[in-house]
C-alpha cells in the first residue's frame, strides 16, 4: 500500500516531502500502467460476437469470441484457422469463417466438399455430414489460383454459410485476427479454446504462392 503523507504520530500532520513524492509516483506510475495495460489488451484482442449459423456445428448463434490480433504479426494466416475479418461484400460487417486455401494453392469445391493442391479434405471433425452440400448462393469453384496476399474462406456449415464460393477470394488486409476462445455463455458444448486442425491439412503440399489470380 501506498504511504501516507503524514509522519508516523500522525499528530502535527507535517507534510512529509519524501514520502509524499513517493506516494504521488506510485500513484502516477500505477495509473500510467492501467492505461498502456489497457491500450495493449485492446490491441491485441477483440472481442466478436457470433450471428447467425454459418459455423455450426462449431460456433453457435449468439456465442461470443475472444479474436487474437496479434498473431498474424508474426505468423501467417493458416489452413484451418478460424478467423475473424471484415466482409468484403460487406465491409460494414464482420464475418467468421475458417480458412480452407492460402495463397498459392489450388482450390477446388464440390458440393461442399473442398480440395486443395489435389487433395480431397477430410473435414469430418468440424463439417456435420449433415451440413455438407452447397449454398444456394454458391458459383462453380474449379482448380482456382488462390491469388497472393488473398485466401479461401468456408463456413463450416457448407449447406447455409455465405462465404469465398459466393463472393470470391478473401484479402489478407481484412483480416481482424484469428479466433481463440469461446468465453460466453458458459456451459455450452464448445466453451474454451478452439481446437487444433492442422492435421486435417497436414497432407496438402505447399505451393508458390501466386502474385496473381482471378476468379
Amino acid at each position: 500500500m501506498p504511504q501516507m503523507c503524514y509522519d508516523k504520530e500522525g499528530m502535527n500532520a507535517e507534510l512529509n516531502f519524501e514520502k509524499c513524492y513517493r506516494f504521488v509516483r506510485e500513484v502516477i506510475e500505477t495509473a500510467v500502467l492501467t492505461v498502456l495495460m489497457f491500450l495493449i489488451i485492446n490491441l491485441a484482442v477483440q472481442n466478436f460476437n457470433i450471428q447467425g449459423t454459418s459455423m455450426e456445428p462449431r460456433l453457435h448463434n449468439f456465442e461470443r469470441l475472444m479474436v487474437d490480433k496479434g498473431r498474424y504479426v508474426v505468423h501467417p494466416p493458416a489452413r484451418g484457422d478460424v478467423i475473424v475479418f471484415v466482409a468484403p461484400p460487406q465491409p460494414d460487417q464482420d464475418y467468421v469463417k475458417r480458412i480452407i486455401a492460402i495463397p498459392g494453392d489450388v482450390i477446388s469445391v464440390d458440393n461442399g466438399h473442398a480440395t486443395v493442391n489435389g487433395v480431397r479434405l477430410d473435414e469430418s471433425s468440424y463439417v456435420d455430414s449433415q451440413r455438407m452440400g452447397a449454398s444456394p448462393t454458391d458459383r462453380p469453384v474449379r482448380d482456382l489460383v488462390v491469388p497472393h496476399d488473398e485466401y479461401f474462406v468456408m463456413g463450416d456449415n457448407r449447406m447455409g454459410s455465405y462465404d469465398s464460393r459466393s463472393w470470391g477470394f478473401m484479402p489478407r488486409k481484412n483480416i481482424i485476427g484469428r479466433a481463440t476462445l469461446i468465453y460466453w455463455p458458459l456451459g455450452m458444448d464448445n466453451n474454451g479454446l478452439l481446437p487444433d486442425v492442422s492435421a486435417v491439412f497436414a497432407s496438402v503440399q505447399q505451393r508458390v504462392a501466386a502474385r496473381t489470380g482471378t476468379q
